[in-house]
């Protein structure tokens, strides 16, 4: 017997734009330069935000997202930086691979920090990821944290041994459903993990910008192949091999990094990097609290950054 799928957090909206505040609507029509940089025989998209001479931020995805996961954070932050969100290849609308591996990911960061110009500043550029995009930035600051201001790890959990291993789960390599129309396939769109959020009208911003148009209807862009394959490799060890400044973020009700695996991350940095909880957030932060995402950014960037003004924090 076939069943209908249950409808997601979108469904009862059928297809309709959700209302969103002012802030939210003037964040995403910031204008931001969309461009590619090309890395392993694979086309890179990012979009770039803000003055080139200021010091480089980078935005980075987490598990099957975007960058414009990073639309409505970016500009508030543009004030002060350069800031870039990257698409990693097989998401969003970079190019697929014929396989996935994590030294390609950093390679695509590194990548991105130069074509977007955040090497040529005197003050060397910090990463910002999320979920999965944290575990590459992990292995990002271990291999070239030499080449970086800091990183900022925003609820991607180095666990400890008991609680087993981390990252995307291998699954068998199922084509992406087409719906037949956009309306049907926002209803299904979901968090991964799932989760409830409050602010429909982000769910809905990048659910549409998850989203492209195919022969007989919509379809996801991200390649249902990344994780057929894949190994995210010794995170602790890495975490610990870290070359640069860090810090963690974690959602305050997050079944991903709870407290315990904060505790445990911040022993492994030897007790001295900061590991900044975000009030009333689940695994998605910048989804669910993304004003006191931005204001604790903010102000730890200043703190790492003398030189960039501190007048908005």
């Amino acid at each position: 017997m076939t069943t209908t799928p249950t409808p997601g957090p979108l469904g009862r909206f059928n297809g309709e734009p959700v209302p969103a505040p002012a802030w939210f609507e003037h964040a995403v029509a910031t204008p931001a330069e969309s461009a590619f940089v090309e890395v392993a025989n694979a086309r890179i998209h990012y979009l770039r935000w803000g003055d080139r001479k200021r010091p480089g931020l980078l935005l980075v995805h987490g598990n099957g997202a975007h960058a414009y996961w990073w639309s409505y954070i970016a500009p508030f932050l543009a004030r002060e930086y350069n800031v870039a969100a990257i698409d990693m290849s097989g998401m969003g609308d970079s190019d697929k691979r014929p396989q996935y591996k994590m030294d390609y990911y950093v390679e695509e960061q590194l990548a991105v920090l130069r074509d977007a110009g955040m090497f040529d500043n005197a003050e060397p550029p910090v990463i910002v990821a999320h979920s999965f995009g944290g575990f590459v930035t992990i292995l990002t600051g271990a291999l070239h944290g030499d080449k970086l201001a800091g990183t900022v790890i925003v609820d991607s959990p180095v666990n400890p041994p008991e609680r087993g291993e981390q990252g995307p789960p291998h699954r068998e390599m199922r084509p992406h459903r087409i719906y037949p129309s956009l309306t049907e396939a926002l209803a299904r769109f979901r968090l991964a993990p799932e989760q409830p959020c409050e602010n429909d009208y982000v769910v809905d911003f990048i659910a549409r910008k998850s989203l492209k148009q195919v022969d007989g209807g919509w379809t996801w862009k991200f390649d249902p192949a990344i994780w057929t394959r894949f190994s995210i490799g010794d995170t602790a060890e890495r975490l610990r091999a870290t070359k640069c400044r860090i810090a963690i973020m974690r959602g305050e009700m997050s079944v991903l990094l709870p407290a315990e695996v904060g505790d445990y991350m911040f022993n492994l940095l030897g007790r001295a990097a900061p590991v900044i909880e975000i009030p009333q957030a689940r695994h998605h932060v910048m989804l669910d609290q993304p004003l006191a995402f931005v204001a604790a950014l903010r102000a730890l960037l200043a703190d790492w950054n003398h030189s960039v003004p501190t007048r908005r924090i």
